[in-house]
């Protein structure tokens, strides 16, 4: 995938809004591969329903989603199976971990799916990011703080051309919320895949290509 375009996109609980101030919502909004945007948002615009729009988890809107041109409406399961298992990762802001199994577990359910990071690269990324003690330990168990960055981890264990990643730095440090960009970006750069964060505040500092007020 190379593209996704918004064509005047539009929750349908805002069709009764006027002066709606957006730069996304009923606008053409064209999102490329190997860029970098920020979505910035105030609370209760419509930031997570964006990312549930484009990755098909919900479909009260108007206008039109088009991936390379073709209107998502359409779509079949099918589609949206090989959609996100091969072009789209999505880190929700309320992360969609397992609780009951433990920080390395969460990871291996995407990877072994995909087959797409080595063991070697995984334990890197958990070292990296101060958790290496906490690879075993169960999710539910950790805080939240901990949990976002195994989130990451598991988004970047799959191939894509776009990566969402929803409020992804909202509790943690400046030192970690470096480190997640420089893992995030590269990650991205090595595929060649765009990213796509948002937030309501504190966001990830990095070279935007554009920038979006939601």
């Amino acid at each position: 995938m190379k593209e996704i375009v918004l064509e005047n996109t539009l929750p349908k609980v805002f069709v009764q809004v006027k002066d709606l101030q957006s730069e996304v919502w009923n606008h053409h909004v064209t999102f490329e591969k190997e860029r970098l945007y920020l979505v910035e948002a105030n609370s209760g615009t419509g930031k997570s329903s964006l990312c549930s729009y484009i990755f098909g988890y919900r479909k009260d809107y108007e206008g039109r989603i088009l991936f390379d041109g073709a209107d998502i409406a359409q779509f079949k399961t099918r589609h949206w199976v090989n959609i996100r298992k091969k072009s789209l990762s999505l880190l929700w802001q309320e992360l969609r971990l397992f609780p009951e199994l433990t920080a390395m577990e969460n990871v291996d359910i995407k990877n072994k799916l995909t087959g797409q990071q080595s063991k070697q690269q995984i334990e890197s990324w958990f070292e990296q990011l101060g958790i290496a003690d906490r690879m075993h330990a169960k999710i539910g168990r950790m805080s939240f703080g901990q949990q976002q960055r195994v989130a990451l981890i598991r988004a970047l264990c799959q191939p894509f051309d776009f990566i969402f990643v929803d409020e992804p730095i909202s509790h943690l440090d400046d030192t970690n919320s470096q480190i997640v960009g420089e893992l995030l970006t590269t990650e991205a750069k090595r595929q060649g895949a765009g990213v796509i964060v948002t937030s309501i505040g504190k966001h990830i500092e990095l070279n935007y290509d554009k920038v979006l007020k939601l």
